[in-house]
């Protein structure tokens, strides 16, 4: 179920890194923030409580997936959830990687930007992005298939 007009319905919202029935993750364009994800449900809902509780669970697990990746990978200073929504109103979860370098650290990622960022260090988390995203997608599989096979 697809809605008009709405963004995250029409378009990818980033570059895809997993894409699955209920949900796909994309990383997204952010200046200043090298690890910004996003976690968008496949179905238009507007609310995280309009999905079915196994749904809510299997998201949830989802997201937890990408921040513990993000972890292992990048070790951040701090990693941000937020389902917001009130731009798009199409459910998605952002999760985000942040560090004291980063463009709006410690500020949310939405607020002004407090610095800029010094190309090196955007670049080393670059670097890692794409073991990263490959590590993202194989959590992601498994607990897809994890999924679908009870």
């Amino acid at each position: 179920m697809k809605a008009p007009g709405c963004p995250l319905c029409e378009e990818a919202g980033g570059t895809v890194v997993f894409q699955g029935d209920c949900f796909r993750v994309v990383r997204a364009a952010e200046p200043g923030l090298p690890a910004f994800y996003r976690l968008i449900w496949t179905a238009h809902f507007r609310e995280f409580s309009d999905l079915a509780a196994d749904d809510r669970h299997f998201c949830i697990d989802a997201v937890a997936c990408i921040e513990e990746a993000l972890r292992q990978h990048l070790d951040p200073v701090k990693v941000n959830l937020a389902t917001l929504g009130n731009a798009v109103p199409h459910l998605h979860w952002h999760v985000v990687a942040r560090f004291e370098w980063d463009s709006h650290f410690p500020g949310a990622p939405w607020a002004v930007a407090q610095r800029k960022v010094a190309p090196e260090a955007q670049a080393r988390i670059e670097g890692l992005l794409p073991s990263l995203e490959a590590d993202i997608a194989a959590r992601l599989a498994v607990l897809t298939g994890n999924r679908t096979a009870t």
